[in-house]
């Protein structure tokens, strides 16, 4: 990844912005020619993960540089809404800030035969595409489950916890829904979904869980052994940063495992709103979906894959996400988990 990255003449700079939204990454990826086209990108994903699918497009298209801009789901919907930012492409993993995006008029549309080959499923009104489907997991190290079963379902996994307060005291992780776009989906679509979260909730509440605002934080202090557990855990992520460590395993669990839709959108500011479509459908084709799958190590849109595991539940790219967007039942809701996670 490094020669890689070297190769493109990547260049990062430090994370702040010029601009009023808060900037994690600022990448450039110069064009393998003469520059003709500059594509900007405003990103949820990391630099990383994107860069191999970034010099797949740049190969295809030699002629364009690529400027691509890392932030979190919120300062991303702050640039766009907020202040108009001028990207070509927006990607999010926070389904319900990227609706309320492309539902208010924030999103121009963009039709092609990669966008109408998508199940009805995986895009909204030709403005919202989902090009990637990830498991929402729970990761834990073995030595965790020393003489006891790993769990299968969130009742069991509440049983575990609550009989083996020992085991799990200040060593369990999950996200913060008030400081991450993406906790605040799962949390609520968790509730949604199932009788036993505020149960769930208020056993990890009564084990002084740690909480986070990025998935990566997590796996890295799962592996550092500072925790031993995290409950709603992005897989795609998981995956590839624990393949190598044969004590942690990565659980589905039976009774419903959420599964993420990484969707783009075309905002109205874009300036290059054709090239950012281009890309776009550079994501959904088959040498875009290879790299997705092989280097980027997110799992692209695939039907079949659900069907062979109906556990897995894809949040639905619908305006029902919008509900828990509303500022009362926001409030409400995390007056509720604040009552739950944090307790005295």
């Amino acid at each position: 990844m490094r020669n890689l990255i070297l190769a493109l003449g990547l260049t990062l700079c430090g994370v702040g912005s010029a601009q009023g939204f808060a900037i994690e990454e600022d990448a450039g990826f110069a064009a393998f020619d003469t520059e003709v086209e500059q594509l900007r990108v405003l990103s949820t994903t990391d630099t990383q993960i994107m860069a191999p699918v970034i010099a797949g497009f740049q190969a295809a298209n030699p002629g364009v540089s690529v400027h691509y801009t890392v932030a979190n789901s919120q300062q991303v919907q702050a640039a766009i809404m907020a202040e108009g930012a001028a990207y070509d492409l927006v990607i999010s993993s926070a389904m319900d800030l990227q609706m309320q995006l492309a539902n208010d008029g924030f999103a121009l549309p963009w039709q092609s035969a990669q966008t109408t080959a998508l199940p009805g499923w995986a895009r909204w009104q030709d403005t919202l595409f989902a090009f990637a489907q990830e498991p929402v997991v729970l990761i834990a190290a073995r030595s965790a489950f020393d003489g006891l079963s790993p769990p299968r379902t969130r009742r069991e996994l509440t049983a575990l916890l609550r009989d083996n307060p020992e085991r799990f005291q200040g060593r369990i992780g999950t996200y913060d829904p008030a400081r991450s776009g993406a906790g605040y989906l799962f949390a609520t679509q968790d509730a949604r979904l199932s009788e036993t979260f505020w149960r769930l909730a208020e056993v990890m509440g009564g084990l002084d869980p740690v909480l986070y605002d990025s998935t990566v934080l997590m796996i890295n202090d799962l592996k550092e052994r500072r925790l031993v557990m995290a409950y709603n855990v992005l897989g795609s992520y998981a995956a590839p940063l624990l393949a190598d460590d044969d004590t942690t395993m990565l659980i589905e669990l039976e009774d419903h495992t959420l599964t993420l839709l990484r969707t783009g959108l075309i905002p109205r500011t874009a300036t290059s709103p054709r090239l950012g479509g281009a890309f776009l459908d550079y994501l959904l084709g088959p040498e875009g979906r290879t790299l997705i799958a092989q280097k980027a190590g997110l799992p692209p849109i695939d039907e079949a894959a659900l069907a062979a595991k109906p556990h897995l539940r894809p949040i639905r790219l619908d305006p029902g996400l919008l509900v828990y967007l509303d500022a009362l039942k926001r409030r409400d809701f995390l007056e509720e988990w604040d009552a739950a996670l944090i307790q005295p």
